[in-house]
C-alpha cells in the first residue's frame, strides 16, 4: 500500500516545525500517533526521512528530495480540487488576489466592485503584501494573481501589462503650492508644473521606507541633488492622504490615481516629473487558470481603460 495524504501532511509538518510536539500540536492529533504515521510512511518508501539525533528534527537528505514532490503533491491536488468546483458560467468560485500596499488605496474598491457587481457568485479573498511575497506566493500556490510593478520576476511568474503608474505632488485641494520663503505660505498660486527649485522647499509628508513608492521618491530627489523638508513620515496611505487635506502647508507624493476617488486632494505635476512605474498583473505560469482569475484578468483590463490610466 502506498502513501496517504495524511502522511505527506504529517511529514511537511514535522519538518517545519523540526519538532513531533510542535507538529503535532498544529497538526491536533497526539505526538504517538504522529511518530507512528511517520514510521509508516518511513517503512513505505523504504527510507529514513528525518533525522531525530539531533535537539531538533531534520530531513534526511532522502526526506529533502521527498518533501519536494510531497509538496508539489498537496499543490497540484489543490488545484484540482478548485478545477472541479470551478464551473465556467461564473455562477460560483473562488479567487485569490494580492497586491501591493499602494494598490489597495485606489484599485482594491473598484476591481472588487466590479467583479461582485458582475459576477456575484465569486467569492475573492485580498491579501495585500510586499512584491517579493506575492511573488513566492504565487510560487507556492498560496494565491491566483497578483498586482505588482514590472521588473525582474522569480522564475516561473508571468507577468501581464497593466496599465502605467504616473505620480505627482498631491496638495490638498484648496491650493497648490508654488512659492520660495517669503510667499504665502505651500498654497501660493502658481501655474504649470511645480519646478524641482520649488520643490526642495516644500514641506512634505511621505510614506516610509517600508513602501516602495518611497525608494521611487528618494531616488527623484537624489537624481536632482534635493532634499525637501520631511514633516511627516507614516507607514500608511490613509493616514498620509488625511494628513495632507487636512494640512495646508504639506505636500506628499502618490500615485496621481490615488486622488481619483479623494476630492479633497489635487494632484500637481513636476517638472521634471517623477518617472513612470509600470504595473503587472502577475500568475505562476504554470498554475490552472480558473475561470474566475480569467475573468477577473478581462475585468481589470477593462477597468483601467475605463478609467483613463495611461496603457502599459
Amino acid at each position: 500500500m502506498g502513501p496517504e495524504l495524511r502522511h505527506l501532511r504529517y511529514l511537511i509538518a514535522v519538518a517545519e516545525q523540526g519538532n513531533f510536539t510542535r507538529a503535532a500540536e498544529e497538526l491536533r492529533i497526539s505526538q504517538p500517533t504522529l511518530s507512528q504515521q511517520i514510521k509508516q510512511l518511513e517503512r513505505v518508501v523504504g527510507a529514513q526521512l528525518l533525522d531525530r539525533s539531533g535537539r531538533s528534527v531534520r530531513l534526511t537528505d532522502a526526506g529533502e528530495a521527498y518533501v519536494h514532490y510531497a509538496r508539489r503533491a498537496l499543490r497540484d491536488l489543490a488545484a484540482a480540487d478548485r478545477a472541479v468546483l470551478d464551473v465556467a458560467d461564473l455562477a460560483r468560485g473562488h479567487l485569490r488576489l494580492a497586491m501591493t500596499p499602494t494598490f489597495t488605496a485606489y484599485l482594491t474598491g473598484p476591481l472588487v466592485q466590479e467583479l461582485h457587481a458582475r459576477h456575484p457568485g465569486i467569492s475573492l479573498e485580498v491579501r495585500e503584501m510586499t512584491q517579493d511575497r506575492i511573488e513566492a506566493s504565487l510560487s507556492a500556490d498560496e494565491i491566483d494573481l497578483g498586482i505588482a510593478f514590472e521588473g525582474p520576476h522569480l522564475a516561473g511568474v508571468t507577468a501581464d501589462p497593466l496599465f502605467t503608474e504616473t505620480l505627482s505632488l498631491v496638495v490638498t485641494a484648496h491650493g497648490r503650492p508654488g512659492g520660495r520663503k517669503g510667499e504665502e505660505g505651500a498654497h501660493a498660486a502658481a501655474d504649470g508644473p511645480l519646478s524641482v527649485a520649488d520643490l526642495a522647499e516644500q514641506q512634505l509628508a511621505l510614506l516610509s521606507n517600508d513602501f516602495v513608492t518611497r525608494g521611487h521618491v528618494d531616488a527623484y530627489f537624489a537624481a536632482h541633488r534635493i532634499s525637501p523638508p520631511i514633516a511627516v513620515e507614516a507607514n500608511s496611505i490613509q493616514a498620509i492622504t488625511e494628513i495632507v487635506q487636512r494640512t495646508p502647508t504639506l505636500a506628499t507624493v502618490l500615485p496621481d490615481a490615488i486622488t481619483d476617488d479623494h476630492p479633497h486632494l489635487t494632484p500637481i505635476a513636476l517638472d521634471p516629473p517623477l518617472p513612470t512605474r509600470g504595473v503587472t498583473l502577475l500568475r505562476r505560469d504554470s498554475a490552472y487558470q480558473s475561470a474566475a482569475a480569467r475573468a477577473f484578468t478581462k475585468l481589470a483590463h477593462r477597468l483601467v481603460q475605463e478609467r483613463g490610466y495611461a496603457p502599459a
